[in-house]
């Protein structure tokens, strides 16, 4: 493999750790591998620090496919707790409502999920990467300013409730989408849709255009990995 000259490594992102993070743990060990100061080196698509799976990073002159990379669907697997809302739709922040859940059926579920299906409007989450004047929205929104965020259309192909558990109010779900697709924002309008709110407690990228994360490198697999192309790091 020429990393210089380009290649596309899928790496299974752990749970806890930025976009960035990871990339910079691969970029590190590949440019210590290689003996060079700096690989360059991009990733095609975010993820959520509590959320895992599948991040494409891109090396060299391979870095000009990203935004070729960032137009394939991709796929989730989610679950949503029911009953309550956080600041960031997901487990990053505590509880700041609770609602009630007894009219929660799997049948109502599955009504209201088939309404998201195809091309919809969706309001980023205050708590993103997306820019304004110059600024990410979570940190303006971490330090105490007021964030607002136009809706943008997206596309979901499919998504499915693949799990429901009437006792604990968690429902699990997967979902095919386009880019720009914020699970975590799809949870709290499924939420609001069922009357009864919701966050992520779980998320993990499982497919972005034809990558499986059963094709990706753990951090664990990675040095290995590297020693059997002959780069020892």
């Amino acid at each position: 493999m020429d990393f210089q000259e380009g290649e596309i490594i899928g790496i299974n992102k752990p749970y806890g750790m930025s976009s960035f993070g990871a990339l910079a743990y691969v970029r590190t060990r590949l440019s210590k591998a290689l003996h060079v100061k700096r690989l360059k080196t991009g990733h095609a698509g975010t993820l959520d620090p509590l959320a895992t799976g599948v991040l494409i990073l891109c090396t060299g002159k391979a870095t000009k496919r990203i935004e070729q990379l960032q137009q394939d669907t991709k796929e989730y697997t989610a679950t949503l707790q029911l009953g309550a809302t956080t600041a960031s739709y997901d487990r990053e922040h505590t509880v700041n409502m609770t609602y009630p859940t007894r009219h929660i059926t799997r049948e109502l579920i599955t009504t209201v999920l088939a309404r998201f299906v195809g091309e919809i409007q969706q309001v980023p989450p205050v708590y993103s990467a997306c820019n304004i004047g110059g600024d990410r929205a979570y940190k303006l929104a971490r330090r105490g300013d007021s964030v607002e965020l136009a809706a943008k259309t997206i596309r979901i192909d499919e998504i499915e409730l693949t799990a429901f558990d009437p006792q604990t109010m968690q429902m699990s779900i997967r979902v095919a989408c386009g880019k720009g697709t914020y699970i975590r924002a799809l949870a709290r309008d499924i939420g609001r849709a069922l009357g009864s709110g919701a966050f992520l407690t779980a998320l993990c990228r499982t497919r972005v255009g034809d990558l499986r994360i059963e094709q990706c490198l753990t951090f664990d697999e990675f040095p290995h990995w590297l020693s059997q192309l002959g780069i020892e790091n």
